[in-house]
């Protein structure tokens, strides 16, 4: 079961619990990476990430990743449970890490910005889509964010550790 936490001083980390590979790799985005995403919204300036991605074509999808002002995010499994809408204008799965680090400083930036985006169940390329629940945090609190039936749940996770489903 993969496992994220957060500790005090921003410590952010997580296991990668598969018994497989999809050649992982330590993963830097620089500032002026070109990202393109479903919603129509484009940047080639954000802030820089690191992470550990799957990277395809040039094309890093993130499990996890720090920005440089130290928001971190992870995505864990969460089958049975997630729930991707079909809006086009929507966020991807696999966008929402560098989405939001890529915009935010903290989470309360995070939060706001969640407010107004659908996850959509897009696939990249020919890959299936990979039902997830994220945590995101900054050093001073963690949110939890939870694509539910009844909608985008963020709330904010008291003990700073996610792991597989269930949900918080």
């Amino acid at each position: 079961m993969c496992t994220a936490i957060s500790f005090l001083n921003h410590y952010f980390g997580r296991n990668l619990d598969l018994e497989y590979s999809y050649d992982e790799t330590v993963t830097i985005t620089p500032r002026r990476f070109p990202f393109s995403f479903h919603n129509g919204f484009e940047t080639n300036r954000h802030a820089a990430m690191i992470g550990m991605a799957y990277v395809v074509d040039g094309y890093p999808l993130y499990y996890d990743a720090t920005n440089e002002y130290g928001l971190s995010m992870a995505g864990l499994h969460f089958p049975g449970n997630a729930y991707y809408g079909e809006e086009p204008s929507g966020i991807a799965p696999y966008e929402l890490i560098p989405f939001v680090l890529s915009q935010c400083k903290n989470t309360v930036q995070a939060v706001e910005l969640l407010r107004t985006i659908q996850i959509s169940q897009f696939s990249f390329r020919d890959l299936p889509v990979t039902p997830l629940h994220w945590l995101l945090s900054d050093g001073v609190k963690s949110i939890v964010i939870e694509p539910l039936q009844e909608g985008l749940r963020t709330e904010i996770n008291p003990v700073d550790v996610l792991t597989d489903n269930p949900p918080l």
